[in-house]
């Protein structure tokens, strides 16, 4: 049996029976060059995640739901290793530069594809818009200079960084994402010492901390539910592992690995984190941090007596800027690279340089970043709050795409052959999955600022359901389809 999705066909891809016409000779443009090892796809997925927001939103997740926050981050981390785990059970086994927008077009036609993609491609764009303005912000302060000359340099230098082979990029953002993980374990060390009283003079922490300021959970269910917005989207950035498995040098064994690895290593450093800084920190003395000076972070290394502690800090958090930036240039190429190639977007968005990087697409993730920047320092309230409004609730939408998509793929693909990897429990788990990102929508319905975040969302994705159809006017479909 065969259930088509549009009229050319493509090749299989991987073996699988999945067939995704970026790969096929009905697409349009240049092919992307695997460079990939399994080692960039670990640590990119690592360093995606952990970005300024770790450092500087900590505190005032902390400071909402007390030390129970803990529970908002295992609650966020839950959602996020089932959605990684059905992500990354159709990317190994369908390795492609549109990832979850490939899938969600093999399992529900070009129009899902469309939405899909270009809304990621948004998101990412706006989120490129607010690393860009903190990294610059920070740079311009120590060279004494406007934040748009460092602004100016970082954005050619990672424009650079994306055209030459995607090797010298994995290379880039290993070292790069290899550092944050480093400074993370260095923090998860030196805050256990603290806590145990292991360093020279001082002594064990106890739970004061933790139960004492009005108990575990001082603000009640209700303060853990607000926790859980102010964190829900904490681990966005791993699903960049996904779409660079299509230029893995092994797709299906490396990415089944870094998906693996990545989920429980980022669940440990973001929970371990906060258990840190909740066991040494009262709570209710936490807050937002907008400076270096002012995250837990700081707080606890201080404890420590380390030199230098804020510089060290604004340090790390401009590298942890740059290092998702330049992630998100890579991200955004590839998506839009992948939906031209299917007839989604403009087909110049498809063409390669010599060195297989998709030139022009590159080009565009960077123009439009420079769009993000000047709006950020434009301040067009009314419009910026709509933008990034949209963006915060964006994820819900990528993720109820990823789950149904496994749902309607997985027992097409496993007709093909052994999956690398697997979504355990299916179908149970993976259902789970969408009862609770809609419960975490819910709940974002009864929060005023959540709110505008979703319907903000909701009002992209008509605007991109409107432009998906109109395109389909003008561009026959190319769009993935499935053969049992």
């Amino acid at each position: 049996m065969t259930e088509a999705h549009g009229n050319a066909p493509g090749s299989d891809a991987a073996g699988t029976g999945v067939q995704a016409t970026e790969n096929s000779a009905a697409s349009f443009g240049g092919q992307l060059s695997p460079g990939m090892a399994r080692r960039h796809l670990t640590m990119m997925g690592l360093g995606s995640a952990i970005g300024a927001g770790l450092f500087l939103g900590t505190g005032a997740a902390i400071s909402t739901a007390g030390p129970a926050v803990l529970l908002s981050y295992i609650v966020a981390g839950f959602i996020v290793v089932l959605v990684m785990r059905m992500l990354g059970e159709m990317a190994a086994a369908m390795p492609a530069a549109g990832s979850f927008a490939t899938y969600a077009g093999a399992a529900f036609g070009r129009h899902a594809r469309f939405v899909v993609g270009w809304l990621y491609w948004f998101m990412l764009i706006m989120v490129m818009g607010a690393e860009m303005t903190g990294a610059s912000a920070i740079m311009g302060a120590w060279f004494g200079v406007s934040p748009w000359i460092p602004a100016l340099v970082c954005m050619v230098f990672f424009a650079v960084v994306n055209l030459v082979r995607v090797r010298a990029f994995g290379e880039f953002e290993f070292w790069f994402a290899l550092i944050k993980v480093a400074v993370i374990v260095g923090f998860l060390v030196i805050g256990i010492l603290l806590i145990f009283g292991l360093l020279p003079g001082d002594s064990a922490v106890g739970t004061a901390n933790l139960l004492d300021h009005g108990g575990f959970m001082p603000n009640g269910w209700s303060g853990v539910a607000a926790g859980l917005l102010a964190v829900a989207f904490a681990f966005g950035g791993i699903e960049i592992v996904a779409i660079a498995a299509a230029e893995s040098d092994d797709p299906g064994r490396n990415v089944g690995f870094a998906v693996r690895s990545v989920i429980w290593r980022i669940s440990v450093f973001y929970v371990g984190s906060v258990l840190v800084i909740a066991t040494l920190l009262p709570w209710d003395t936490l807050r937002d941090a907008e400076t270096a000076e002012q995250s837990p972070f700081t707080a606890v290394l201080r404890m420590a007596e380390i030199p230098g502690v804020v510089g060290f800090l604004e340090v790390i958090i401009v590298l942890a800027l740059l290092s998702a930036f330049n992630a998100q240039i890579y991200g955004t190429s590839r998506m839009s690279f992948s939906l031209a190639k299917q007839g989604d977007g403009p087909r110049i968005l498809a063409r390669t340089n010599k060195a297989s990087s998709p030139s022009v697409a590159v080009y565009v993730s960077v123009f439009f970043g420079f769009v993000a920047v000047a709006l950020q320092w434009l301040d067009w309230e009314d419009l910026l709050t709509f933008l990034l409004n949209a963006v915060g609730a964006t994820l819900l939408v990528v993720w109820i795409a990823i789950a149904l998509s496994q749902i309607a793929l997985r027992r097409k693909l496993e007709r093909r052959g052994p999956l690398e990897v697997k979504m355990w429990l299916f179908p149970w788990l993976s259902y789970l999955a969408i009862v609770v990102i809609l419960a975490l929508g819910a709940l974002m319905l009864t929060d005023e600022a959540a709110r505008a975040q979703i319907f903000a969302a909701l009002a992209v994705v008509v605007v991109l359901a409107i432009l998906s159809a109109i395109n389909s006017v003008f561009h026959a479909d190319s769009g993935a389809y499935v053969t049992d």
